[in-house]
């Protein structure tokens, strides 16, 4: 059951109509196409959260649901021979592909990657310096979401940052939303996302937000930067 208090930051927003098993077996299925039915629209988005996660050389940052592992080669140039990059994500042919770019890259010795879920991170508390996490977050039921910024807030350092690029119910709000969130309403297995309030949630969450924007690809896109207390 859901009680009011986890909806508190999410007036209006869908709940996610598939479940866990079936989000899985939609990853896997669409991992070899992935690229091209995303990465083009949602890279811009992407470097944006990256810039203000601003990752430095012997960091340890986390990428939660890294899909085809384009950013995990942006994070493992970026933290350095010193660093490491981490990744996480619930489709195994997503690690699959994401780990053969890594070979490709030369990026096997500073990044790990491994599937597994959001809700139950399998790192230890405190030992990450960042996360990142893009178009992911959306993919959570309204009352999953907590639980997966809970394990967040765990995992990070204090002080350590967390950046999260999302779907939105910030921005403007017009028909091409509304058509969105329609087809998600009706047709989840090929809308399996929905807008939420991101900066909300990670206030909710306990953590405290340092900067949010608000662009748009073709629906309004939430970008904000928190860190843990």
């Amino acid at each position: 059951m859901t009680n009011e208090s986890s909806l508190e930051y999410e007036p209006g927003v869908l709940r996610v109509l598939q479940s866990k098993s079936e989000r899985e077996a939609y990853y896997n299925k669409i991992a070899k196409v992935y690229d091209l039915l995303a990465e083009h629209s949602e890279r811009a988005m992407r470097e944006a959260g990256l810039a203000k996660l601003a990752a430095t050389q012997g960091e340890h940052i986390l990428e939660i649901g890294f899909g085809t592992g384009h950013c995990l080669v942006d994070l493992a140039k970026t933290v350095g021979p010193t660093g490491k990059v981490f990744g996480i994500d619930i489709s195994e042919n997503m690690v699959s592909i994401a780990r053969e770019l890594m070979e490709k890259e030369q990026f096997m010795d500073r990044v790990e990657v491994r599937r597994g879920d959001a809700e139950a991170l399998p790192y230890s508390a405190n030992c990450m310096d960042g996360i990142f996490m893009s178009f992911t977050l959306e993919l959570f039921d309204t009352p999953e979401i907590p639980g997966v910024l809970a394990q967040c807030k765990r995992v990070l350092r204090p002080g350590g940052r967390i950046v999260v690029v999302g779907v939105s119910k910030e921005g403007k709000q017009g028909v091409i939303i509304k058509a969105f969130e329609w087809t998600h309403r009706h047709f989840p297995n090929l809308m399996d996302c929905r807008p939420i309030y991101i900066a909300r949630a990670l206030e909710a969450a306990g953590f405290i937000i340092q900067d949010t924007a608000i662009d748009h690809m073709w629906v309004p896109v939430e970008i904000v930067l928190a860190v843990k207390p």
